[in-house]
This record gives structure tokens, sequence and C-alpha cells, in this order.
């Protein structure tokens, strides 16, 4: 049938300006705000919205999926005297497998033997250049690099940035992924109870 792709685009028009409106309309008739408010903003970011929206950036902001990631961060677990336990042990791994070559890293010294330490000293992360695919948090043996939600970076200088400015706590990686820092720990803790179960039996063999 003549026009019938037409009018099959039409009706799917018509279907998306209906929806938009029912929707307005039934969270103004149960008084609620589908719009600048938390509620309506948990509600457009879910796959139960419907219609389209305008998105009041940056005076509202959807909420980003899990699995969505961006730029790259440090994790550093803190310690019981409040000092930050930097899981990087400088191996190189992710500054190897990076695609754009981005990631550059400062290792530590002994002073006394000049052998390497594994800590940084330094690391740096380009961001301009940073193409946020992940490889460098999917090759780290230590889950110390993760990829964050903050999207909203852009300035007028070069981002590049430092150690200080990449470390975020563990604590901040288990809230914006919280099934992924769940899943890592319990396997974590796996692997110390097997290493403890082992250096028991070697101790007990002996």
């Amino acid at each position: 049938m003549y026009g019938k792709g037409i009018l099959k685009g039409l009706s799917v028009t018509w279907k998306r300006f209906w929806d938009t409106y029912t929707d307005d309309i039934s969270w103004m008739l149960r008084g609620k705000k589908r719009y600048n408010s938390d509620e309506g903003i948990r509600h457009r970011s879910s796959k139960d919205t419907k219609g389209i929206f305008t998105v009041q950036y940056p005076e509202e902001q959807l909420i980003v999926p899990e699995e969505f990631r961006y730029v790259p961060f440090l994790v550093y677990d803190e310690g019981a005297d409040g000092k930050k336990e930097v899981r990087c042990t400088s191996c190189g791994i992710c500054a190897k497998v990076c695609p754009p070559q981005c990631i550059w890293i400062v290792r530590t010294n002994d002073p006394s033997t000049g052998r390497p330490v594994p800590v940084p000293t330094d690391f740096f992360v380009d961001m301009d250049i940073c193409m946020n695919c992940g490889f460098c948090a999917e090759y780290c043996p230590f889950d110390a690099i993760k990829m964050d939600h903050d999207f909203d970076i852009a300035s007028y200088q070069r981002n590049v940035y430092n150690l200080e400015k990449l470390m975020k706590p563990a604590s901040y990686y288990a809230g914006i992924r919280p099934e992924n820092y769940t899943r890592e720990e319990e396997a974590r803790k796996a692997k110390e109870a097997a290493k403890a179960a082992k250096a028991e039996a070697n101790a007990a063999a002996a």
C-alpha cells in the first residue's frame, strides 16, 4: 500500500506524543512532580518512563546505569589510622594495554637499594585522550583502577589528572557500582581464605 510507511511513522510519533502527556497528567493527578524532583528523575531514568521529555541539564541529571563508564580513577582503601592505602602497585599493565597510550606511571624506588617499591610515586591520565574503553580497569589484577560515572569534566585547560586527583575511596566505588563491588569483594575474600588455608596446610606438613 502506497504511503504505508508514512502512516506507520506518524503512528509512532502520535503514540510518543500521547504517552508524554498521559504520563504528565497521571503524575499531576497524583500530586507528584515528574520534573525537578528526585522521584521524577528516578522515574525518567528507569525503563518505566513513557513518551518524551526534556532534561533541564545541568540542574537535572538522569541517573546513569551501573555499567556506564567514563574516565578512570584509582581506588584506595582507608586504613585503621585513616591512611590512604593505594591498591595500585605500579605494575604498568594498564599503561601497556591502553589503546591511546594516555596513562603513564612514575614508579617508587627504595632509596637504599634502588629496587622498585610496589607503590606509585605519581600516576597520570590524560583525560582529553582517554577513549573510555575500560581496558585499564578490565586488565588490572589488583582492582586498583575503575571507570567513573562522572562525565561532567569539561574545562578550558588540559585535563591531565595526577595521582592525587585520580584517587577515590573504595566506598565511592561501592556507591556507584554496588553489584560489581560486592562480587569483587566476595572473590577477594575467597582468594584470601584459600591462601590462608594453603599456608596452614604447609605449616602443618612442616
